[in-house]
């Protein structure tokens, strides 16, 4: 590991950079609180249980990932996942140490001061510890591909840096519908062929079928590899359905279109709980041969009544600048781009 400054970080700011492995939860809990704040303030997003389940994570002592410390304080963490031959950066976040009491060890808990500019997490500290996973996993042999989306930061924050690591940078938005008013269910109006259900439990390898059938050839392949197969496509379907990868698996939000004969799907929408307050969608694709027949538009428009109906009172989604014209549908069925944010993409070259 070692010591970094001068040159790319704060004035007189030294930071030691260390292995998260060597660290237990308790240590980096004002870092999560102070994540979670920003979570819930800038996306209306609960982050108490992806925070949980790191922290379970972080005692076992087995999360890949760097810290870093300054003035003895742990002010910054990131981390990645491995997948067969694929890591995934999941997180990168820091403070600058002055929000960090060095008595308590506690993060600074003013709400004005959370949020002010100089406030934010420190850009420098967390792109040292990108680097240093960077350097981690390029130079592990069994790595061929690295992916990342940093939700929570704004796009341009890191692209730079991912860009001098060799990666490819796609702008993504975060766009926000507002629920007001009464919605109704709305009456489907689908060719006698197809029929509109609730999901079920037993859904999940056709959805997994169905959604690398309508990725084939998109932009959001290039981001997520999971999408080119039916295999790769189910074990992202159950990160959201069941463990709750993206908020609380909403099964009464969330419909299939099915053929009646085959009984294959067809089309399918998934919402999940981000808070009491934000539903946010997971997940909506059609299959490519019954795309143009309104079914995006429906599927959308019975999740927004099913989690108005739940309180809701707003929907979040998000989507790849390249991908023109699901940004027109979502923009006439109300959404609007709160936030852009940015996913990087590394391949190994042979």
């Amino acid at each position: 590991m070692g010591i970094y400054s001068g040159e790319g970080m704060a004035s007189g700011v030294s930071i030691e950079v260390l292995d998260l492995r060597h660290f237990a939860a308790p240590l980096l809990r004002p870092l999560l609180e102070a994540e979670g704040d920003l979570w819930r303030h800038r996306l209306h997003w609960d982050y108490r249980t992806s925070a949980k389940l790191l922290m379970q994570y972080l005692d076992s002592h087995m999360l890949p990932g760097y810290v870093a410390i300054e003035a003895g304080q742990v002010t910054g963490y990131a981390f990645c996942v491995y997948e067969e031959s694929k890591a995934v950066i999941g997180d990168v976040f820091a403070l600058s140490g002055r929000q960090i009491d060095p008595a308590s060890g506690l993060s600074a808990r003013s709400e004005d001061m959370r949020f002010e500019p100089q406030a934010q997490p420190a850009r420098e500290t967390e792109e040292t510890l990108l680097r240093h996973l960077f350097e981690t996993l390029q130079n592990s042999p069994q790595v061929d591909r690295i992916e990342s989306q940093l939700l929570l930061h704004p796009s341009g924050s890191h692209a730079s840096c991912f860009r001098r690591a060799g990666f490819e940078v796609y702008r993504r938005l975060f766009m926000v519908q507002q629920l007001s008013g009464v919605w109704n269910m709305p009456r489907p109006v689908l060719p006698r062929e197809l029929e509109l259900r609730a999901w079920r439990d037993d859904d999940l390898n056709a959805a997994g079928r169905l959604i690398a059938d309508a990725y084939a050839g998109h932009p959001d392949s290039l981001i997520n590899d999971q999408y080119r197969s039916a295999n790769g496509s189910l074990r992202f379907l159950h990160n959201i359905v069941r463990y709750s990868g993206c908020g609380t698996f909403s099964p009464q939000v969330s419909h299939v279109v099915s053929e009646r004969s085959s009984r294959e799907l067809v089309a399918l929408v998934l919402g999940s709980r981000v808070s009491t307050q934000s539903g946010h969608i997971t997940q909506l694709c059609v299959r490519p041969g019954y795309r143009r027949k309104g079914l995006a538009r429906l599927l959308l428009s019975v999740a927004a009544t099913c989690f108005f109906r739940q309180g809701v009172t707003e929907i979040s989604l998000t989507v790849t600048e390249a991908n023109a014209n699901a940004i027109e549908l979502y923009r006439q069925e109300g959404y609007e781009c709160e936030h852009t944010f940015d996913a990087a993409v590394w391949e190994r070259r042979s």
